[in-house]
Order: C-alpha cells, then sequence, then structure tokens
C-alpha cells in the first residue's frame, strides 16, 4: 500500500487531480495508524502544489483528505481547507457561500489559536479583479474583505490606499454611471439599493438634467439674463522655449450668457453645486452640451454629503437623512469653494449678478462653512446691499426660495480619463468687471493702489502639492535682483490684492496664488513656473490673467518623478538660470 500510495501522489496532476483524489480517498480507510501522519504529509504537500497551479478546488480537497487521515494534526488542515476554499469560491466568483466559510474560518482559527497570518487576502483579489475590469467581483470581494476585517482582523485598507467602504462607494459610482450613460437608470438605482445599507447611504432617486434656463422656460422658477452669450477670443499662450503643441483642448470660445435666476421648493447640498426641485437637477455644467466630456465630482469627491451619478441625460442623487429649512439664500456654495483658485473664478463672479436690482435685496449670502476667512471677507468686500452672510454646514438644505448665477464659462472640474484635458477660456469681459468692482471697493475704502515698482517672488512652500521643489534656490537667484519673497496665505484678500497691484513684475508657480493676478496693474509683466505636462489648463490661465492687462510668460520645469497624484498637481523644479532668462524675455533686467 505505501508504494501504490507514494505512486498515486506522484502521478497526480490537474488532469487526472479529480480521479486521483476520489482513489486516495478510497484508501484512506487502509492505512494503519503509523503511515496516517506521513499520508496527511504527502496529501499536505500535494495541496500546496495545486495551490502553485491555481488549481485551487483541488488543493481545498487534499486538504480535506489530508485532515481525514491525521490523528495530531486534523485541526490544521481543516484550517487550510478553510482558507483554499475561500480562495477558490473567490476565484470561481461564486461570493454567496464565502461569507459562511469566512465564519467556519473563525471558529477554526481560535480551534488552533492561530494568529491569522497565512489567511486570503481577499483585499488582493479585490485589486485582481479591480485591474481586470470586473467592477461587481471587484465589489463582492470587497464586501467580505469588511467581514474579514470586523471578525478576523484583516485588511483595513485597499492596495492603493482607500478604506474598503470609500472603495466600495467609489466601484458602485463607475457601476451606476456606466449603466446611467446606457439609459437604464433603474438598473443603477436598483444596483445601489444592494450595498447602500453597508455604506451607511440613503436610497436614491432619478432627475432629469436641465440648465437654469431650461428650468424657469418650463415656468419653474424667474430667469433674468444679464448678460448675453458673446463670441471671445482664444489667448496667445507664451513660453521662455517658444511655441508649445498642446495636448489639451481650447474651451468654448462661446461665453454662455450671465443671469440671476429663482427657484422655489429648492433641495440643495453644501460643497456640492447640485440643486434639486421636483424631478428635475438644475446644474448648468451637467445639462451643457459638452457635459459628456466631464467628470462631474458632485457626489463623487470625499467631502461629499451625498452620492451622484450623471448620464443619459438624467442623474440619480441620494436621498438626505436629514434636512435644515431656509427661508431664502443666494447660492454662494458648491463643489471646491474651499479652493482659492476655484473660489475668485467660479463663485466671486457670482456677486455681480447678486448686486444687480434683478436679484433680491434680502436674501441672506449663503457660504460654506469650511472656507478660509479670506473667502467671506471677499464677499463681505463686494456686497452692496448689507445682506447676511450665512456660513452653510455639511448638511442638506431645502430652500423656500434660492438665488443662483453661473459660472463665467463652461468649466468641468475634471475632464474623463478617456477624453483629452479641456482648457477652459475665461470671458475677459466678466473677469474684468469683477476685477473693477473689487478695485472700485477698495479703492472707496482708501485703499492705496499706487504702482510701486516692487518685484515679488510667491511662495508656494505651505502646499503639499504642485511644489515648485527648488523655491528657496529660485528665490536666493531673486533675491540679487531686488525680488522680495511673498506668502499670500498669510495675508488677508484686501492685503493680497493691493500688493499685487502694486507690483510690476511677479514670479509664482502657475497654482491658487497665481490666481490673484487678475488683479495686477494692466502694465505688470507675469513670470508662471510650471512643470512640463503639455495638457496643464494654460489657456486656462493666460485668459484669466490677461483679464487685467498684464502679459504672462511660462517657463515648464520638470516634474519630480515617484508621485503619486494628479498630473496637474504634480511637483518640479525650474533651474533658476531658466527663471532670469524668462525676466529678461519680459524685459526685466539685473
Amino acid at each position: 500500500m505505501r508504494d501504490d500510495f507514494r505512486q498515486i501522489l506522484t502521478q497526480a496532476n490537474q488532469t487526472n487531480g479529480a480521479a486521483t483524489l476520489d482513489t486516495i480517498e478510497g484508501a484512506l480507510a487502509a492505512l494503519t495508524e503509523e503511515r496516517a501522519e506521513t499520508a496527511a504529509q504527502h496529501l499536505a504537500t500535494l495541496a500546496f502544489r495545486y495551490q502553485g497551479e491555481d488549481s485551487f478546488d483541488l488543493a481545498a480537497r487534499a486538504y480535506r483528505l489530508a485532515a481525514q487521515a491525521s490523528r495530531a494534526r486534523t485541526a490544521q488542515y481543516h484550517l487550510a481547507a478553510i482558507r483554499t476554499d475561500i480562495v477558490n469560491w473567490c476565484r470561481r466568483q461564486e461570493f454567496d457561500s464565502v461569507e459562511d466559510l469566512l465564519e467556519a474560518l473563525r471558529q477554526a482559527k481560535a480551534a488552533v489559536q492561530d494568529r491569522g497570518q497565512d489567511d486570503p487576502s481577499l483585499v488582493q483579489i479585490a485589486w485582481d479583479y479591480e485591474l481586470a475590469g470586473e467592477a461587481e467581483s471587484a465589489v463582492r470581494c470587497y464586501l467580505l474583505a469588511r467581514i474579514a476585517r470586523d471578525t478576523l482582523g484583516g485588511r483595513a485598507l485597499t492596495v492603493d490606499g482607500d478604506t474598503l467602504e470609500r472603495k466600495i462607494r467609489n466601484l458602485r459610482s463607475l457601476q451606476m454611471t456606466a449603466l446611467a450613460e446606457a439609459g437604464r437608470h433603474e438598473e443603477a438605482q436598483a444596483l445601489h439599493e444592494r450595498t447602500r445599507t453597508t455604506l451607511g447611504l440613503g436610497p436614491v432617486q432619478i432627475y432629469d438634467i436641465v440648465s437654469a434656463r431650461q428650468a424657469a422656460t418650463r415656468g419653474e422658477g424667474d430667469y433674468r439674463e444679464l448678460v448675453g452669450s458673446r463670441r471671445i477670443a482664444e489667448p496667445e499662450i507664451r513660453f521662455l522655449e517658444g511655441p508649445v503643441a498642446l495636448t489639451s483642448v481650447c474651451g468654448t470660445l462661446d461665453a454662455p450668457p450671465q443671469y440671476v435666476a429663482r427657484f422655489k421648493d429648492c433641495l440643495t447640498f453644501p460643497r456640492s453645486n447640485i440643486v434639486l426641485q421636483g424631478n428635475r437637477l438644475i446644474y448648468d455644467l451637467a445639462a451643457h452640451p459638452d457635459s459628456g466630456i466631464a467628470d462631474i465630482k458632485d457626489g463623487k469627491n470625499t467631502d461629499q454629503i451625498m452620492t451622484a451619478v450623471y448620464g443619459g441625460g438624467r442623474a440619480l442623487v441620494e436621498e438626505p437623512a436629514e434636512v435644515r429649512s431656509l427661508e431664502s439664500g443666494l447660492m454662494m456654495f458648491g463643489l471646491q469653494s474651499k479652493n482659492y483658485g476655484h473660489w475668485l473664478l467660479e463663485f466671486v463672479p457670482r456677486m455681480l449678478w447678486f448686486n444687480d436690482p434683478a436679484c433680491p435685496a434680502g436674501f441672506p449670502i449663503c457660504i460654506d462653512d469650511h472656507m478660509p476667512a479670506t473667502h467671506r471677507q471677499i464677499v463681505e468686500l463686494l456686497d452692496t446691499r448689507g445682506r447676511e452672510i450665512l456660513p452653510l454646514a455639511a448638511q442638506a438644505v431645502r430652500f423656500q426660495e434660492l438665488g443662483v448665477a453661473p459660472v463665467p464659462t463652461f468649466f468641468p472640474f475634471d475632464a474623463r480619463p478617456d477624453v483629452p484635458v479641456y482648457d477652459s477660456v475665461w470671458p475677459k469681459d466678466i473677469l474684468g468687471a469683477m476685477r473693477r468692482a473689487v478695485l472700485d471697493r477698495l479703492a472707496a475704502r482708501g485703499v492705496d493702489l499706487r504702482s510701486t515698482g516692487r518685484r515679488i517672488v510667491l511662495s508656494r512652500r505651505g502646499f503639499t502639492q504642485r511644489q515648485l521643489v527648488n523655491e528657496a534656490e529660485i528665490i536666493n537667484a531673486l533675491a540679487r535682483h531686488g525680488f522680495e519673497v511673498v506668502y499670500p496665505e498669510k495675508l488677508s484678500f484686501i492685503e493680497q490684492i493691493a500688493l499685487y497691484h502694486s507690483a510690476d513684475v511677479i514670479v509664482g508657480s502657475a497654482s491658487s496664488a497665481m490666481t490673484n493676478t487678475i488683479f495686477c496693474n494692466d502694465k505688470a509683466r507675469v513670470v508662471a513656473l510650471i512643470h512640463e505636462n503639455r495638457s496643464f489648463n494654460f489657456r486656462g490661465y493666460t485668459s484669466m490673467i490677461g483679464s487685467s492687462g498684464a502679459q504672462v510668460l511660462y517657463i515648464r520645469g520638470s516634474t519630480v518623478p515617484g508621485e503619486k497624484t494628479h498630473p496637474f498637481h504634480a511637483n518640479y523644479t525650474v533651474p533658476p538660470a531658466q527663471v532670469l532668462r524668462g525676466l529678461e524675455r519680459v524685459g526685466i533686467g539685473p
């Protein structure tokens, strides 16, 4: 029997595996006591070989036979069989049985006081499915990984550093978006329902996407157009190195109308641009003819207080658990309002229209409560009607009446990964009007706005993204030419504007701090430093800076390798010699 058993084990392979294990199982009863442990060890070795060949079903059965044969290590082989069964069923995408196996695994580990170092990595299996584009299987494995985390001390984070809940939510969002874009909104709704309780989410409802103008035209609000549609020019971009073939797409040169509108009985979500009224979602960006290129982040970013997906002219938006009620308000809250660049370009121009006689004077100005103090200072400066400024916490708000105004141009937060970067062009007339309003208000307060010939370099030392890594080296080089270093985030808004307007030369990273060059004097020269990414929004920055009359020259440096961040936010270096050459190019000598 000893030789026969050894021969059977030697000849076992994937092809004859099931038959071989049948034969072995029949022979186990004839094993003598002294041969039982040896046979069990051979079976465990065979199981290990099957695992290496990805034959997890055969491996699990071999471990079970080892447990049957053994007298001393039955519990250990039984534990190995359960672990292998878990992998087998997950690889076969038969997930329903695995939850019971996880409980069996917990009990088996307790029986042998196992610390769990050899438990199967459900997170890794889920990641493999994710990389293969099999989102549903990845979700199922991540759901099982949650159970393993809570009951077995399994991994708490995914391979790419997300929490399991965030990963499941993101994958569900991708799945629901694909269904929505295919017009299968009810299926997307049902898919959300399957995991929403696990994730602590509310149900989603389906809404038709409309622009503010469309909603008002259908009799659902009051719409007053203040500036009509018009054609704007594509900005001319200057690089120190000469012409650069950009890989981004120029944004629309048809500037949208500017308006103020009012809608009754609206549900809103602070930190988001979503406005719900009845069965409609009022959102100009999502209703725009080019919205298909946009990766709309409302309901997706980590700071969002609800889930939302878009596609096929409709959206699915999560119902809030709690809702605050307000009589009225003007919408100065929304996605990325805490980011200064987004705030100044997307939100502040709305004050032009909220100050217009077409807008009710008694509505409070509603802002997000997580904004920096400088953001509120801008609202206080520009408000000509002495209205209440009301910070909103991260809780849904229903307004009896809501006043809204638009972003000056079609400006997707991000483009979808399968399309070129969309480089929005900012209308000079609107940014110029905002600029004049700010400067006029400051002049009325007696702020000195005279040009002083200052040369300033903007530091980005206090930020973790888009850092100029050799900033100190450049500052030292520029200091010899009369430049002073400035930390804009340490100044009030009024101090920043007075500083920028007084300067004749500004050098700095193309980042949110550069946004204030809108307020430069019209003779200023701006040297903007950035990484070499040719899809960067050069048109956006050029049109923004150009609204002041100032000229900008770009110097592209080199991205610091090895970073895991959005390409736009990569850190970089620029040789000081290039910066000095740039100053010469714009007419600034030593």
